[in-house]
């Protein structure tokens, strides 16, 4: 994959990713105490929707520009309101210019206590993502293969954390290095929380990327996947999925309730699909 997310910014992938990663730092503010989110391919951070990059594609209209017109179910709005918070925050005079990449979402939803970790290897990206949070004392950006963190940053002091994997695909190998580098982590950390996002397209070795990570017997993995279209044209993303190791206990029913219209909503053709279910844990879901 050729991969810029400018291009990607807010588009259905980031949907699924950034209404499940506000999820989980709800869950975490349940409990006074401090937590940190680690950003292992942080970007630059926030996205200007109106530049000549999302504008050419324009994929944000079919993610969060259908999300925000949305008429919801009052459960279902339950659910998205901190991810929807986090977007209108960027955007206060209303309408949609800017979109928050996952380390200004978890900002957006801090309290003083939380920090957050965001690595970020290109030298531009990086550059203009430190001047994003430049004089932040809750936020340290630092120029480094997100990869690398996951052993070098882990544990976080706090002993409490989100970890979000997110890399660009754009190399062959990226699923196994997914599995090798939380294999490396969990180590590290084994209480923490991930998220792993990967993507759905023709020809993925999902499969096989499912059975190496249950192989690593880690005791509870929730997966989530969203198509909003047919792959049979073998072009570009149809959907993406998401492991979460050690998910809130509630985040499978939420799933169950979310998935559905996310799917009804985002979908671009009708071979749209969501499903929900334990990779290792708990019983089945599907939806």
């Amino acid at each position: 994959m050729n991969y810029r997310h400018i291009y990607h910014a807010g588009n259905f992938a980031d949907v699924l990713k950034h209404a499940v990663l506000a999820l989980l730092i709800r869950h975490m503010q349940k409990k006074d105490k401090a937590f940190r989110v680690l950003d292992t391919h942080a970007g630059i951070g926030l996205y200007d929707l109106s530049s000549e990059e999302a504008q050419k594609t324009g994929e944000w209209r079919d993610g969060i520009g259908r999300l925000l017109e949305a008429d919801l179910d009052a459960q279902v709005a339950g659910l998205l309101q901190p991810y929807l918070d986090a977007v209108r925050a960027e955007n206060p005079k209303g309408g949609l210019t800017y979109y928050p990449g996952s380390p200004r979402l978890a900002r957006n939803l801090f309290r003083p206590q939380d920090r957050l970790a965001a690595m970020e290897l290109h030298p531009d990206d990086y550059r203009r993502l430190a001047r994003l949070f430049e004089g932040d004392f809750q936020v340290r950006a630092t120029e480094l293969d997100g990869w690398l963190s996951l052993g070098a940053h882990l544990p976080p002091k706090e002993k409490r954390g989100i970890v979000l994997v997110d890399p660009p695909f754009e190399i062959e190998g990226e699923y196994e290095r997914l599995v090798q580098g939380l294999a490396t982590a969990y180590r590290r950390f084994s209480g923490g929380t991930y998220c792993l996002w990967y993507p759905l397209k023709k020809g993925a070795p999902i499969r096989r990327f499912h059975e190496e990570l249950q192989a690593l017997d880690i005791p509870k993995m929730l997966c989530a996947e969203l198509s909003v279209k047919s792959d049979r044209d073998g072009t570009g993303l149809s959907g993406s999925g998401l492991i979460i190791v050690n998910p809130p206990f509630t985040l499978k029913d939420d799933l169950h309730r979310l998935l559905p219209p996310l799917k009804d909503l985002l979908a671009q053709d009708r071979f749209a699909s969501a499903r929900a279910f334990w990779l290792r844990g708990e019983e089945r879901i599907d939806t």
